[in-house]
């Protein structure tokens, strides 16, 4: 069946769903929604999962993965994709074997290993599946330090120089472009190294002060997604998309969400005061 073209751009979220809302698919609906963008969405796995930490996780058959992935295609006009939380090397092949069918839509692959709460979300022997199968096909690849050590098997980056290493590293295993992203790094600013084209870019904010920052891997994967959605070209995306997650970090200090590591505040510019500087 040919796909109806929608008079909004649409973007897919393939993740797993973050039972107390901050992280996961309803981070990256509520994003989508935040940049005017029609969010659709493929489950890998369910998670009992609050601000203090992850209590269960139940992955989703791959078949069944793959199945909603052609549901979506097979209908909705997709502009741009974004995976999150895959889970295990099955569901990570199925859902690699699922968008090699549609090679034209741009892919964010957020390689969600760990919770902001410390907890695994990823098996072990999923890195393997990411770096052979996954990433040949995604545009962009936006690993937080931690991942992209675990990526590479090396030691996190402790300057600009060793991320940029580590960044060109990873982008040697075939995607078009890599964010590694700084914010578990240290220092008044939080610098993200994009390559690109052979390129390099240096994406700086100032670092917040919070412990409110559950879901802003998700969420800025989704952002970048969002745009691309809507046709930006890939670097003036990361850049409006980190700027995005900043606010709404920013913001994100006054929710009051939990009693652990809140949430950020998607949807910052619907409120009614500015968010905090």
């Amino acid at each position: 069946m040919q796909a109806s073209t929608a008079r909004i751009p649409i973007a897919l979220t393939i993740a797993g769903s973050d039972s107390s809302g901050g992280a996961g698919i309803q981070a990256d609906l509520k994003t989508f929604s935040a940049f005017g963008v029609y969010g659709a969405s493929v489950l890998t796995a369910l998670t009992a999962q609050n601000t203090r930490g992850v209590q269960g996780v139940e992955p989703v058959r791959p078949q069944f993965v793959e199945a909603q992935i052609a549901s979506v295609l097979d209908d909705l006009d997709v502009r741009a994709i974004k995976t999150g939380m895959l889970a295990n090397s099955a569901i990570v092949s199925a859902v690699a074997a699922a968008l090699a069918r549609v090679p034209d839509i741009p892919v964010v692959v957020d390689p969600v290993m760990v919770a902001t709460s410390g907890d695994r979300l990823l098996t072990p022997d999923a890195i393997a599946a990411y770096k052979a199968e996954l990433f040949p096909r995604a545009t962009l690849v936006t690993p937080n330090l931690p991942e992209a050590a675990a990526l590479l098997g090396v030691g996190i980056a402790g300057s600009e120089d060793d991320a940029i290493g580590q960044a060109r590293a990873i982008a040697a295993f075939g995607s078009r472009a890599v964010l590694v992203k700084g914010g578990h790094g240290h220092g008044a600013t939080a610098v993200d190294i994009l390559i690109s084209g052979g390129g390099v870019a240096r994406l700086t904010a100032p670092r917040i002060d919070t412990l409110h920052t559950h879901g802003t891997g998700c969420t800025l994967s989704a952002a970048i997604a969002a745009l691309l959605a809507r046709g930006e070209d890939l670097e003036p995306a990361v850049r409006r998309a980190k700027a995005y997650v900043s606010a709404a970090i920013a913001a994100g200090r006054l929710l009051g969400v939990g009693h652990g590591s809140g949430p950020v505040d998607h949807l910052y510019a619907t409120r009614r005061e500015p968010p905090p500087a």
